[in-house]
């Protein structure tokens, strides 16, 4: 018996346990895709819609802070604008709803 014999026979006797060495190859492969959902993709999602929901709560007076660091007051709002006065000498800048980072003003409604 030569080499290649072998190798043909043992091609040939995996091939009658195809599905249950299909599902052990590839349900590791599965199971990684699962988990990274549930540790990466799905807590991220969250995160993301509650960041959403702050920036359209965001209400005249709210102290916030952009994603370029500045702080100051809302005076103004607009669909996707958003006025800030800042403290010092009072400059209002105008800024997109998607560059407020945080808020920092509580409010009791909101919460709960």
């Amino acid at each position: 018996m030569n080499f290649m014999n072998v190798l043909t026979a043992d091609a040939s006797a995996q091939a009658g346990g195809g599905a249950l060495s299909l599902l052990i190859t590839i349900g590791p492969l599965i199971l990684m895709f699962v988990i990274m959902y549930f540790i990466l993709i799905r807590p991220q999602k969250k995160k993301d819609k509650e960041t959403q929901k702050m920036r359209q709560n965001v209400q005249v007076g709210d102290e916030i802070t952009t994603i370029g660091g500045i702080i100051g007051l809302v005076v103004s709002l607009k669909e996707d604008n958003v006025v800030i006065e800042t403290a010092g000498e009072r400059n209002k800048i105008r800024i997109k709803r998607w560059a407020i980072q945080s808020n920092a003003t509580i409010h009791d409604d909101l919460e709960g």
